[in-house]
């Protein structure tokens, strides 16, 4: 066992480079994946459907379909692959990482965008480039039910209005033969400006079976 640990040291750098993870995370990260494919090389839908703590989550359907949508693995068009190895899975988590301390502004708005656009495409399941205003309530509603300060009924209440308010800013400058198609990323990342995505899109890498979208 410890010579296979040793020989993947090198495949775990690269990866680790890639993804800004430690070697000893990545280690963590493989017995987590070994745990969850019951020692297979490559991860189902199944295996994720599994997490029993992963069931409570609001967005559960999203967050599996994350890992096998072909986006979140650097492909312009939206791909759904049935398996994905050690790799596509670290890819995907690594969305979840929350930024490091004290980094310069630069990385750590290319760090939000890139959570944004994630969120997004977890949303824009048909690759349109657009999502609802009933997905978008949905995203704001997740993420505020994830502070700990406002409740349920609060964040539905909020949520509510920032869809009205959406709706008024979007639909309220079309022209009268315009047709109102969805909120496109750029206005989506206008609209979440001022919530801090790169630290409330996380997930503890120690036991996936605490993963969340927002804590």
């Amino acid at each position: 066992m410890g010579a296979s640990q040793s020989g993947r040291v090198p495949e775990f750098q690269d990866l680790a480079d890639k993804t800004g993870f430690s070697i000893e995370q990545m280690k963590n990260l493989h017995n987590r994946f070994m745990y969850l494919t019951q020692d297979e090389d490559t991860l189902r839908r199944e295996h994720l459907e599994n997490m029993t703590d992963l069931a409570l989550n609001p967005i559960r359907r999203q967050i599996i379909e994350a890992f096998f949508d072909t986006r979140n693995m650097g492909e312009k068009e939206k791909g759904c692959l049935q398996e994905i190895g050690f790799e596509e899975f670290v890819t995907v988590l690594a969305f979840f990482k929350p930024p490091k301390p004290h980094i310069a502004e630069e990385e750590r708005k290319t760090i939000k965008k890139e959570k944004l656009r994630f969120l997004f495409n977890m949303h824009d399941t048909d690759n349109d480039g657009v999502i609802t205003l009933d997905e978008y309530k949905r995203v704001v509603e997740e993420l505020l039910s994830s502070t700990e300060t406002i409740g349920a009924e609060t964040a539905k209440a909020i949520s509510d209005a920032a869809m009205l308010e959406v709706a008024s800013e979007t639909v309220g400058r079309m022209g009268p033969d315009e047709f109102y198609e969805g909120i496109t990323f750029e206005q989506f990342m206008q609209i979440l400006k001022d919530i801090e995505i790169e630290t409330k899109m996380s997930v503890h890498f120690w036991n996936l079976e605490t993963m969340h979208c927002g804590k």
